[in-house]
């Protein structure tokens, strides 16, 4: 029998520390390699689910042709990253009668702005499909359009459409007061910034907007705006532009980014010449959590006092928090940061995060009657395994997250690998959803990067060790041009709920995998039958459509409006009135508590309609209803309502009554 000699122990010793890290690697390695997979019956929670993809209607003459975009001449060796985003897409009621089934689309193919109606429309909402001209207005070549926004801006019932650029300040595409059906004359673009148009030549600055937010800040029932840019102000997409341009400080704390303006709403008119005046707050937010690469915004009121809270997701680096303390006619937010226990990575403590977000979107997740919020990452293995980051709401009550908010806490806590949605792709907007009206949120996310045939991540990677004193310089980024190939065959996600409160991709179940990158998502129920379909906007491939047909059970379809004084509704574009912005719901059924909000534009360059939308499950009761709003003059109010499942549209004035469609 061998002896073990104290130089052979001492060798041993000396080995330990190697062993170990050998360990660490191989347990690290086995951890990137693959995803936690869904331990239940993937095809069982399937099986429910059915969507049938619809073709969309397109303007005559409709011909794409673009692959990929003009740019600096600083960026011409990175032009596919320059290429990488601008697909949007938004589901609204365009006409005016009820249902939530016209479409606005930013075709990257052709940099157009489409409206458009869904495959789903009755014949008395169809029209004739066409682009939106910015004429009058200054627009050239250098500019183009990122997203799209429906929304009532000038508060005459009619929807309108707010469109973001790069290169110039976001025009507000008004509805006149003559329009009998949307075509190209129906609607007037005016400046939100009004200096931007001097002459006929563009006077504005240089913005390059990839996320609007759009709610009532200011608790006066009005849309607010907040334009969230990426690039500084610069000409990204002007091919003699100065070489003055730039990319992110640093991979994980940029802070030399366009930022966020915050625009309060000030008066709007009527009639066939419309208008709309907005004044920017340019002290709304911290100067330090305002200059980030911001790609998505949405906003959820928190705490119950009628003021939505908004979260700005950015990428490079933190994202932020920020609590609403304005005032009537003032718009002001303070950041709340969340808490970091011993063993918290510091990017899952809500903004003090290094990740890529590119999405976010608040919503029940857990059912409690509580905002929770998802936020979109890059999670890819062999490439930049981050996470997506889902918190959370572990306040008791409003009062007590008023009152840590207050304090500068975010009361929320990082919960993605537990409920099996940590790991996606190259993540982008998130849209929640109850497809099945089971009375529980799925969640659908886009995917992916740049499509090519040359896989271009090493040469990723290696930039990713770049010293940060280096990034901003373009010349200083990896050549991703056409052909290059990063994270472009992933394909949307669709993770559906199960019960336990876990979650399952069952994308490629249901026929979704569709292998090109997407952008942006918007989810409504577009035949008023209690089905919520949903759009995808494709990055360099066509928009797609798809019609529920899964077997739902029953529902609760709200649509709360502000009545417009002397309105006629159901003549030309005109609806029932304005949309609610700011209201907010929570149904009670036997053993079952849930919130949502008419939400009046959150994520990336996808929107939801403005309908509040539950699932009930079996149930086919009464539904106790409570909603908080504020009204025009900034008073807020509470009433509870009785309801039974369907459809419903309320008026919300100093109370809130039932009316009937007309």
């Amino acid at each position: 029998m061998s002896e073990t000699t104290p130089n052979s122990t001492s060798r041993a010793l000396r080995m330990l520390p190697g062993v170990a890290a050998i360990v660490v690697i191989l347990v690290l390695f086995n951890a990137a390699r693959q995803p936690p997979l869904f331990k239940g019956n993937i095809k069982q929670v399937a099986a429910p689910y059915k969507f049938v993809q619809m073709p969309i209607a397109m303007p005559p003459g409709y011909h794409p042709t673009m692959t990929i975009r003009q740019v600096n001449p600083a960026y011409y060796h990175l032009r596919s990253w320059i290429s990488s985003v601008g697909a949007g897409v938004a589901l609204a009621d365009v006409t005016g009668h009820g249902l939530d089934d016209g479409m606005c689309i930013v075709d990257p193919r052709t940099n157009d702005v489409i409206v458009t109606y869904t495959p789903t429309a009755p014949a008395r909402d169809r029209f004739t499909p066409f682009v939106l001209n910015p004429a009058p207005l200054p627009y050239n070549k250098t500019m183009a359009p990122m997203g799209c926004v429906p929304g009532d801006y000038n508060g005459d019932g009619r929807t309108d459409f707010l469109v973001y650029y790069w290169g110039r300040s976001p025009i507000i595409f008004l509805a006149r007061s003559t329009a009998t059906t949307p075509s190209p004359s129906a609607y007037r673009p005016v400046e939100l910034l009004p200096q931007a148009s001097i002459g006929g030549a563009y006077g504005g600055p240089d913005w390059n907007t990839n996320a609007v937010a759009v709610a009532d800040f200011d608790g006066t029932g009005h849309p607010d705006i907040i334009v969230g840019n990426y690039f500084p102000d610069s000409a990204v997409l002007d091919p003699h532009g100065l070489d003055n341009v730039q990319m992110p400080s640093s991979l994980s704390f940029a802070k030399n980014g366009g930022g966020d303006h915050v625009f309060l709403w000030t008066g709007g008119t009527s009639g066939p010449n419309p208008t709309v005046t907005y004044l920017e707050q340019p002290d709304a937010i911290p100067y330090l959590d305002s200059t980030g690469w911001t790609l998505a915004m949405a906003s959820a009121d928190l705490t119950g006092n009628g003021l939505p809270d908004l979260y700005i997701a950015n990428d490079f680096g933190e994202g932020h928090l920020l609590y609403n303390v304005s005032t009537p006619g003032h718009i002001r937010f303070t950041e709340a940061v969340g808490y970091r226990g011993p063993f918290t990575p510091k990017s899952f403590v809500v903004g003090k995060g290094s990740f890529k977000g590119m999405g976010v979107d608040f919503g029940d997740l857990w059912d409690n009657g509580k905002f929770d919020f998802m936020i979109s990452d890059i999670t890819t293995p062999y490439g930049l395994e981050e996470s997506n980051l889902v918190f959370q709401n572990d306040s008791s009550s409003y009062a007590n997250m008023k009152q840590q908010l207050a304090s500068g806490t975010a009361p929320f806590s990082q919960q993605a690998e537990e409920v099996g949605m940590a790991w996606t792709g190259w993540s982008w907007d998130v849209k929640f959803g109850d497809f099945l009206n089971s009375g529980h949120l799925d969640v659908v996310q886009a995917d992916g990067f740049i499509k090519g045939t040359i896989n271009r991540w090493p040469w990723l990677q290696e930039m990713a060790m770049t010293n940060d004193d280096l990034l901003s310089n373009p010349a200083n980024w990896p050549l991703v041009q056409p052909g290059d190939d990063i994270a472009g065959h992933q394909c949307l996600a669709f993770y559906a709920w199960s019960p336990g409160m876990h979650y399952a991709n069952i994308s490629q179940n249901l026929g979704l995998c569709v292998h090109t990158p997407t952008r942006g998502i918007a989810i409504a129920d577009t035949r008023g039958i209690g089905r919520e379909d949903f759009a995808v906007a494709r990055q360099w491939g066509p928009p797609a459509f798809y019609a529920n047909e899964s077997r739902v059970g029953n529902y609760l379809g709200l649509h709360l409006y502000r009545p417009v004084p002397g309105s006629t509704p159901g003549v030309g574009l005109e609806g029932l009135g304005t949309p609610a912005y700011g209201a907010t719901v929570q149904i009670n059924i036997p053993g079952h508590t849930q919130i949502a909000q008419l939400d009046g534009g959150s994520g990336h360059s996808g929107k939801d309609s403005f309908e509040v939308y539950f699932g009930l499950g079996k149930y086919s009761g009464l539904v106790t209803v409570h909603i908080h709003w504020r009204d025009t003059n900034g008073v807020l109010h509470y009433q509870t309502l009785t309801l039974t499942p369907g459809n419903h549209n309320i008026y919300l004035t100093t109370t809130a009554q039932e009316v009937q469609s007309r």
